[in-house]
């Protein structure tokens, strides 16, 4: 990772845009609607110091290189991060490519080398975004001292999120119809179903199947086996609890599962017996094999 993505919250935030045509519209447009304090520094204003002062953002967005070279200088005194446009060899921080849903966003960067792969890339990622995401944010966000009362337990709780995302109110177009299910849930007790995926790691890492990634991307614990490490290293959630093959037992994944935790074991081998005592003791379980070779 050659840049650490962080998210600055623009609730009464001053950002400064310096410098005219189309990158400072552009600069102008992105942060429409925000709650920023949004700052426009156009001429001779762009190279005082004194008009970056309070400022918790600088953009510097013009393509002018004499622009550039006087207002740098005057926007650093204000001692923030700065982004000159089209030049990040002289910027604190890279502008991605953003989806915005309100309280939900996701941002593609490629530390400024190739900010048209971003936007490529947010073209394919942005269709899997519902639209409601930033809508149903926001409610757990309401909701969330309730949500941590209901569920202490921080796996049950995600489990609960998972299936709130996945059900109708998360779906439904009504915000008092969404907030009144939401409740309803948080208030009925909700249980949590965990699952146990058996997934075949494969000779080659390209080969895994789409449903695999998607167990990986969401298991609270992951039971490493043969020929994990690339699949891991991809594909699982860098928070997931790390289990060795060896010593997990079906007491103690059932005991896992059985309080809503999702579990992948990846290994090469198929422990056939632990997936039937596993059965045995009540638990969901699945198998996911590799794509075949072309």
């Amino acid at each position: 990772m050659e840049s650490f993505p962080a998210f600055f919250p623009l609730k009464g935030l001053r950002v400064v845009i310096a410098g005219d045509g189309e990158g400072a519209e552009a600069k102008a447009r992105l942060l429409a609607g925000s709650p920023a304090d949004v700052v426009r520094l156009q001429g001779e204003r762009a190279f005082d110091p004194a008009a970056y002062a309070g400022a918790g953002l600088i953009f510097i967005a013009s393509y002018d290189p004499d622009v550039i070279a006087a207002a740098v200088p005057a926007a650093r005194g204000a001692g923030v991060p700065l982004n000159v446009v089209d030049h990040p060899e002289l910027s604190d921080f890279h502008t991605p490519a953003i989806i915005d849903r309100g309280p939900v966003v996701a941002a593609i960067g490629t530390t400024g080398a190739a900010p048209l792969m971003a936007s490529l890339l947010r073209a394919e990622i942005e269709t899997r975004v519902p639209p409601a995401a930033g809508r149903i944010a926001g409610l757990l966000g309401e909701r969330r001292e309730a949500l941590r009362e209901a569920f202490p337990d921080l796996a049950l709780r995600r489990a609960f999120l998972r299936a709130v995302l996945a059900g109708p109110a998360a779906g439904t177009e009504d915000p008092a119809l969404a907030a009144r299910m939401l409740d309803s849930a948080i208030a009925g007790g909700w249980s949590a179903v965990g699952r146990v995926t058996f997934i075949a790691a494969p000779e080659q890492p390209d080969l895994v199947s789409v449903r695999a990634v998607r167990a990986l991307n969401v298991a609270d614990i992951v039971v490493t086996g043969e020929g994990s490490a690339p699949l891991l290293a991809t594909h699982a959630r860098r928070d997931a609890e790390h289990w060795a093959a060896d010593t997990a037992t079906a007491e103690a994944l059932a005991a896992q599962a059985a309080a809503g935790r999702l579990i992948a074991v990846v290994d090469r081998r198929f422990d056939g017996a632990l997936a039937k005592d596993l059965a045995a003791r009540g638990v969901a379980v699945d198998r996911l094999i590799p794509a075949p070779a072309a």
